[in-house]
């Protein structure tokens, strides 16, 4: 929200006329092609599947795919997983890649909404929780997590977060990059990853270069 904030400021917009709409992960190009939204930050990860349908502006964070476990937990590696309890939202793939990839003997569990994870893995139900390291940063930076929960660290994925324009909107794709060039030079970027994440001691990349993505 603070990149999209800072963008939509430098694109002439104060915090007051902003509307903030939001948007399921699987209708993210429907939105922008139908003109429901004027642009999308919402970690949202730049892929050649997707640039076929919208246009992106960034990277503004070069997030990985990463476990959330219990503060006391000794899992350490993704291999720790077999036999454990792994948890994710309905529809995700982060989950199905550690068990393909790093786990195979992982035993998936899947809840209809992140918090459920959170809760799961608080009460001992799962062993551990999946997705973006942004993500799940955020949440153990709030109050009532903080201390409770910890990174793993690992690097399972690059998921380079961008702003999603409708297809073709060149001069926006322009005009945002400049503002994320803006962002990172006047130090708003990194107040807003300290302010983010900093609860949750979230090691975040150095602030990418736009149109560099690290595959």
């Amino acid at each position: 929200m603070d990149v999209a904030t800072y963008v939509a400021k430098e694109l002439g917009y104060q915090p007051d006329q902003i509307e903030w709409v939001e948007t399921k992960s699987a209708d993210r190009e429907n939105a922008l092609s139908r003109g429901d939204v004027k642009f999308i930050a919402a970690t949202y990860s730049i892929t050649d599947e997707r640039k076929e349908k919208v246009d992106f502006a960034g990277p503004y964070l070069l997030a990985h795919q990463d476990l959330l476990v219990k503060s006391g937990s000794d899992i350490t590696e993704a291999t720790d997983l077999n036999d454990k309890k792994l948890c994710s939202v309905t529809g995700s793939t982060s989950a199905q890649n550690v068990k393909k990839d790093f786990a195979p003997d992982a035993q998936l569990s899947e809840r209809g909404g992140y918090s459920e994870c959170l809760s799961a893995l608080q009460n001992g139900q799962v062993d551990a929780l999946t997705t973006d390291d942004s993500i799940l940063a955020g949440y153990a930076a709030q109050d009532q997590y903080k201390g409770k929960f910890k990174l793993a660290g690992l690097k399972l994925s690059n998921e380079n977060y961008g702003v999603g324009v409708k297809k073709g909107d060149t001069e926006t794709v322009n005009k945002i990059n400049d503002a994320l060039k803006k962002m990172v030079s006047d130090k708003s970027w990194e107040k807003a990853v300290e302010a983010n994440f900093g609860p949750a001691e979230y090691k975040n990349e150095p602030a990418p270069q736009i149109g560099n993505l690290v595959k």
